[in-house]
């Protein structure tokens, strides 16, 4: 990882904190996200849990989008999910009603065409950001520097290249992180010749939020269920992370003809979208509180994931 580190640096000795989190987690030798290991789950060596460790997020899924279609037959599209870990797929043993249903993994060429309804969970977060820091009237911006094998925090002063439009009035010593890479991504997706849903579920705030409701930033680390503020601390063995900004892929959608993309709570998302199915689960056995009972609570209850993760969706004809 350190000789990895000294090669993004190209001999200097200081990195953004985007180019620093882009080998951390992705370099094809030691990227966090490229290691031959589970990352997602409950049992002993993962680090995060997520709604598509449910088999019931898939089917979930499946139902809204098809609602979401609005009347268009879904068998006439192919359900594409960006980012799934390996061994992963939603839709994996879940009957759908699609024409095919494909995974499109880390390194793997993403080429969408024709009819699609192109998924994702807890994408956008993962993708590399940068950090900024006030310091008197202006922003530095926030990376690492390189001391032989060590990393530390560090900071750059003078103008800000291709950066966000940071406020003016932030107080001293205000954090910012700033998700582009993930705007730069819906853009790319958006981007390619194919019509249909985009549906995105992940967890984010709105530019507002992040630039006067956040001061010490969203960015945090997660390893072995345990989140961290210690963002340096063992690169490659842990998985990195902030908050995306909803108001920015919203515009990368609507950008690419799609309409009025809409957030909506994970809670409100599937009530508003998958009725039918939830109703069918609730009134099945309804004096018993079965697993597919308990999972559903936890993918809606507002202590759980309904309120701690939103989706942004939207439809391009």
């Amino acid at each position: 990882m350190a000789e990895a580190l000294r090669s993004r640096a190209k001999g200097g000795s200081f990195l953004r904190f985007s180019d620093f989190m882009q080998t951390a987690l992705y370099d094809p030798r030691c990227g966090y996200y490229r290691r031959d290991a589970a990352r997602v789950g409950r049992t002993p060596g993962t680090d995060f849990f997520t709604a598509s460790s449910s088999p019931l997020f898939g089917r979930l899924v499946a139902a809204a989008c098809a609602s979401l279609l609005g009347g268009r037959d879904p068998s006439g599209y192919a359900f594409v999910e960006i980012g799934a870990e390996p061994e992963g797929g939603i839709l994996r043993d879940v009957a759908h009603p699609f024409a095919s249903a494909r995974t499109v993994r880390l390194g793997d060429p993403m080429e969408l065409t024709g009819k699609a309804v192109v998924f994702s969970n807890e994408l956008f977060d993962a993708q590399p950001f940068r950090r900024f820091r006030r310091r008197g009237a202006g922003w530095s911006e926030v990376g690492v520097r390189l001391d032989g094998d060590l990393l530390l925090e560090s900071e750059r002063d003078g103008p800000i290249a291709d950066g966000p439009p940071l406020p003016d009035d932030a107080p001293e010593g205000y954090v910012i992180d700033a998700p582009l890479e993930a705007a730069a991504l819906a853009r790319a997706v958006a981007a390619q010749p194919w019509e249909g849903l985009f549906l995105a579920f992940d967890y984010g705030k709105s530019w507002e939020e992040i630039a006067y409701g956040c001061p010490e930033g969203t960015a945090r680390a997660y390893r072995r269920h345990t989140q961290s503020n210690d963002l340096l601390a063992a690169p490659g063995e842990q998985d990195l992370t902030c908050h995306v900004c909803w108001d920015w892929l919203r515009q990368a959608l609507a950008g690419a003809g799609f309409a009025e993309p809409v957030v909506e709570s994970q809670e409100a998302f599937f009530i508003h979208h998958s009725a039918a199915l939830i109703e069918a689960l609730m009134t099945a056995g309804a004096s018993s509180l079965s697993p597919e009972k308990r999972s559903l609570l936890q993918l809606l209850h507002p202590a759980h994931m309904g309120q701690k993760f939103q989706a942004l969706w939207a439809v391009r004809s």
